[in-house]
């Protein structure tokens, strides 16, 4: 049992500490906090006091029917009168304390948890009475105030009659923002004393400056114009937009807090770890905070608008809208989540966000992502997207051609391939000019197309593999329908790019900036740069090309075994061009686009878009060879059976 009393004897020691720590946490909110217990009679009482501007003293004290507060340290505050208490005759003391925050000229007096507010608050002020200490106290036997103490700090446990503590007079506002610039959550401070301030309009202080507005009933939006500093009045300001559903339906008024932190007082209160090097960034002069009445706005239905004035950068340099918020991170973290950025003109951009904390653009000192060598590139594509266009055309025909004598399933694959392929270049060749048109629907339907000849272009080259697999092995002693080659050829594709549709946002005009000339990017219709459409591309198109180039590479590796042995192909010259002809059939060419990094990316570039842009023209170059090798063969009156096989020729058996 003594051991279960000593577990709780702990718990509530823990407890104790715990509550008294916390407590101090709440003495801190207050410049002075006396407090005590006041030994009285059992007849009625009051509270009696008598304030006056100045910077002299204040006395607190009590007798058997009065407790008193009187005294010169207001600002603004003349106030004197009598409160009478609720008298409960069976009590000989009461527990009180005096709380005075000089910033806002407010003194408040709670009598057995009952708050009586003898000064109000009335603004910021600046020339204020603080650090009031003990100079004089007068013993009594009987009534008084015992175990008095200064904020947790007792000062004598004797009945004192009255106390007398003497001020000075300072800055009051320097003083704050000098306190608050060396607190982590220092522009929460100051926004929380802009907040509790009285006054309705504009609230100076050294370090910030503040507008507070009242919303009604009715409120229907509002435009505010945050007011600068004198030093910086030649400036352009922020400007902010606050809309209708800011307002809360459960309540009849709530104040809006603007404030405004300029280039000298942002580096003071928003001190962020610098960024590597290779991503370094920088915030632009002006940070705003919004922040409503004891509420969390999230999600906003109709955002905030924010407008920055700034000087007009590089067209090479980025700028984001970007919002930290001071609840989730006690480290200053600027995040671009809940903020669209848009840009007005060269030194305007303005910021809609769906949420409140603090707001600002960030400039990115790296370039935006530029392409070397762009016209050139340009040009190659284009180039040899032409000359595969009229390959493709040649060899459809002449597969077409063949089909009329004997049908077979290799036919059918590799036109399903080259429509697929046909349809890519096709639409790369006229996304540029969609993208031009400046139609956005236009655009975001080449774009769409676009993606769709792109899978369905690997999903072709998985279908050339899997054929080349069924006619190596002969799994199936009937090949499978020819449905379920156009199931995976055409079909997946568009099941895949409808859904991206009905996601929304994944298709649109995007911009490519050539290093060499950022004045003048290269538009085209493709997947927009957004979350969704990156996370899009990476499962879809990258997904997809890891699945093609493993299994063709396997298929290719096993093929090409096949091929050295064979006795029809002693020579160099054709074994290379059979090696070529697969890679390109199984897509094994495009793996280039994952050499994209020093010191290969430049020449893994050039070669992707010779290689890739010409494979319309490969493939008619490899068909052609290979029906040159038959019919060799075939005239040498050798058996071409397995070496058409293993050439990827229709293999049938009556």
């Amino acid at each position: 049992m003594k051991q279960y009393q000593n577990i709780i004897r702990i718990f509530m020691i823990i407890c104790l500490v715990f509550i008294l720590s916390q407590a101090k946490t709440t003495e801190n909110d207050k410049d002075f906090k006396m407090c005590g217990i006041w030994r009285h009679g059992n007849t009625s009482r009051n509270l009696k006091y008598d304030l006056r501007p100045g910077c002299d003293f204040i006395r607190i004290s009590g007798n058997e029917h009065t407790l008193s507060i009187q005294g010169r340290i207001t600002a603004k505050c003349k106030e004197s009168a009598t409160i009478l208490l609720d008298s409960n005759h069976s009590q000989y003391q009461s527990h009180f304390c005096v709380f005075w925050e000089p910033l806002l000229d407010l003194l408040i007096v709670e009598v057995n948890g009952q708050n009586q507010t003898l000064c109000g608050p009335n603004g910021l002020q600046g020339i204020c009475c603080t650090d009031l200490s003990s100079i004089k106290q007068t013993d009594s036997n009987v009534y008084g105030i015992v175990n008095g103490s200064i904020k947790g700090d007792t000062i004598t446990s004797k009945v004192i009659e009255m106390y007398t503590f003497r001020g000075e007079s300072i800055n009051c506002k320097e003083k704050f923002c000098d306190e608050a610039s060396k607190m982590p959550g220092g522009p929460n401070m100051i926004e929380e004393a802009v907040m509790k301030s009285s006054k309705i309009g504009r609230v100076d202080l050294p370090c910030v400056q503040g507008t507070i507005i009242e919303m009604e009933e009715g409120f229907s939006g509002h435009n505010v114009t945050l007011l600068a500093p004198r030093s910086t009045q030649n400036n352009p300001i922020p400007s902010i937009y606050l809309p209708p559903c800011l307002k809360s339906v459960a309540r009849t008024k709530s104040k809006v807090v603007c404030t405004y932190f300029t280039e000298r007082t942002a580096k003071e209160y928003f001190k962020q770890k610098e960024s590597p090097k290779s991503t370094r960034s920088i915030l632009l002069d002006d940070i705003v905070g919004i922040s409503v009445e004891n509420e969390i706005i999230t999600n906003l239905p109709d955002p905030v608008r924010i407008r920055f004035h700034h000087s007009a950068h590089p067209s090479n340099f980025s700028k984001q809208c970007v919002s930290w918020d001071t609840r989730k991170d006690k480290e200053v973290m600027w995040r671009s989540d809940g903020c669209e950025t848009v840009s007005i003109n060269a030194d305007e951009t303005e910021c809609h966000c769906n949420h409140l904390t603090y707001f600002a653009i960030l400039v990115q000192l790296k370039q935006r992502a530029t392409v070397r060598h762009l016209e050139a590139l340009t040009f190659i594509t284009a180039v040899g997207c032409a000359v595969s266009l009229i390959s493709c055309l040649v060899l459809f025909y002449w597969l077409c051609k063949k089909r009329k004598g004997k049908q077979n399933q290799s036919s059918l694959v590799h036109r399903g391939l080259v429509v697929a392929i046909f349809l890519l270049y096709l639409l790369f060749i006229l996304t540029g000019t969609m993208a031009n048109v400046g139609n956005k629907t236009v655009c975001m339907i080449t774009g769409t197309l676009l993606h769709y000849a792109l899978i369905s272009t690997l999903c072709w080259m998985a279908v050339e593999v899997f054929h080349a697999f069924l006619l190596v092995h002969q799994v199936f002693e009937i090949p499978p329908p020819s449905w379920l080659f156009y199931l995976g050829g055409f079909g997946l594709p568009g099941l895949l790019v409808v859904i991206l549709v009905c996601i929304g946002d994944i298709y649109g005009q995007i911009k490519i900036v050539p290093s060499d000339d950022v004045n003048n990017p290269y538009y085209m219709c493709w997947m927009l740069n957004n979350e969704k459409s990156r996370l899009a591309h990476y499962i879809v198109n990258i997904g997809l090309l890891v699945v093609v180039m493993s299994s063709g590479m396997v298929m290719l590796f096993y093929v090409v075994r096949k091929i050295l042995k064979m006795k029809v192909l002693k020579n160099r010259y054709g074994v290379f061009l059979s090696i070529w002809g697969i890679s390109c059939l199984f897509g094994s060419t495009w793996g280039l686009s994952f050499l994209d990094f020093d010191p290969f990316s430049e020449a893994a570039l050039f070669l992707f878009c010779i290689i890739n842009s010409l494979q319309g023209f490969f493939l008619m170059l490899r068909h052609f060879i290979m029906k040159r090798i038959e019919k060799s063969h075939e005239s040498s009156g050798s058996s071409s059976g397995s070496s058409k096989q293993l050439m990827l020729q229709t293999h049938e058996k009556s």
